[in-house]
């Protein structure tokens, strides 16, 4: 068995779903490539029910499609497709930014800022993975902030699918200093809780994303 994928401790089923997800935001899994079950369960060193119970967690992302005896592929996502959730995602966040500003105890917003100056110190050293992971969360707790489930929910589901697209959106050094540029200004108007202005630079940061993947997709 691998050693480098080997499964430990925490709850298997969601250790499987987060080391198979890694796999496919970083490309090993190329979109579009079928999944050999044989060779993952292996290197993961599980046994098939829970590695499909994860593959159908992951359909349920939008990151797979399961093929009933035809095998799983990993979801491979159009321009158009890639286009229009970037599209809706940023009005999302553009609403999330202003609600959070109006909504957010004092407390959350410093917490806010304490997970983002993790993510900077991650930029600094170059590690991409961890980067990108503190980055999702960062969006996600923003989400959180504005109070709304229907907003929350809706962003939940559009990132999900998105999962590896946001990451290739940082994979050219001027790419990766520019949607920390992005992130930097969101945070001035955080601390600000200026709603109008965070809302305006989350809107421009996922138009930009699209700049950013929009070649490599």
């Amino acid at each position: 068995m691998g050693s480098s994928l080997a499964i430990t401790n925490r709850s298997l089923h969601d250790q499987v779903v987060s080391k198979v997800r890694d796999l496919i935001i970083e490309g090993t899994l190329e979109p579009g490539s079928r999944i050999d079950e044989a060779r993952l369960i292996d290197e993961l060193g599980v046994s098939r029910t829970p590695f499909r119970e994860a593959l159908r967690t992951l359909a349920a992302e939008g990151l797979v499609i399961v093929r009933p005896s035809k095998g799983s592929i990993v979801r491979k996502l159009t321009p158009d497709d890639v286009f229009s959730m970037l599209e809706v995602l940023g009005n999302l966040e553009k609403l999330a930014g202003e609600l959070a500003c109006e909504r957010a105890s004092d407390p959350e917003i410093s917490a806010l800022i304490e997970l983002h100056n993790r993510m900077m110190e991650c930029y600094r050293t170059g590690e991409r993975l961890p980067y990108y992971k503190l980055n999702q969360e960062f969006h996600a707790r923003l989400a959180e902030l504005s109070k709304n489930e229907t907003l929350v929910e809706m962003q939940a589901n559009i990132q999900a699918r998105l999962k590896r697209i946001r990451y290739i959106g940082n994979q050219k050094p001027d790419s990766w200093s520019g949607a920390v540029a992005d992130h930097e200004d969101m945070v001035r108007a955080l601390k600000d809780r200026d709603g109008p202005r965070l809302g305006e630079s989350m809107a421009s940061h996922l138009k930009k994303t699209w700049d950013r993947v929009k070649d490599s997709i």
